[in-house]
């Protein structure tokens, strides 16, 4: 019997989170968002922000490849494939200030938001076939949630 990729497999599941059985999405978010609140503790604000930036551009480079490597084993845009939810939540966390818990569940809040209704050009992006655009329907769900969480920021 054929088995997918191990490689592909750990990072497409966003380390396995992507088999909860209840919101594999959810939970691949909730991973990447507490991720970044534990990197808070260990990083000053620009350096977080530069390695935040890195996880989304390498998350989405990866993202693609275990997509494309997991298809063939699991159907297009497989719900255990949550990488690109991962990479989704840590865009509206760039503008997260870290003294600032509220902010972190508002960018988590947003995405999911986002991510789940569909949206303003979302949902055609999610019906495109191959692993990029599994990525770049939770891209765009995520540049949507961090000009929310900008405007609010400016607002208040």
């Amino acid at each position: 019997m054929n088995r997918p990729p191990l490689l592909a497999v750990v990072f497409g599941t966003g380390f396995g989170s992507g088999f909860w059985p209840w919101g594999p999405g959810t939970a691949g978010a909730l991973l990447a968002s507490l991720m970044w609140l534990s990197m808070i503790h260990f990083f000053s604000p620009t350096a977080l922000f530069i390695l935040t930036l890195a996880l989304i551009v390498l998350g989405t480079i990866i993202g693609t490849w275990a997509t494309n490597q997991l298809e063939p084993f699991w159907g297009p845009d497989p719900k255990r494939v949550v990488i690109d939810e991962m990479v989704g939540v840590w865009i509206p966390l760039l503008i997260s200030p870290t003294n600032n818990l509220w902010f972190a569940l508002g960018a988590f809040g947003l995405f999911r938001f986002f991510d789940i209704l569909k949206p303003l050009g979302i949902r055609q992006l999610d019906q495109r076939q191959g692993g990029f655009w599994v990525m770049a329907d939770d891209i765009l769900a995520g540049i949507y949630s961090l000009i929310v969480l900008a405007i609010i920021q400016w607002a208040i």
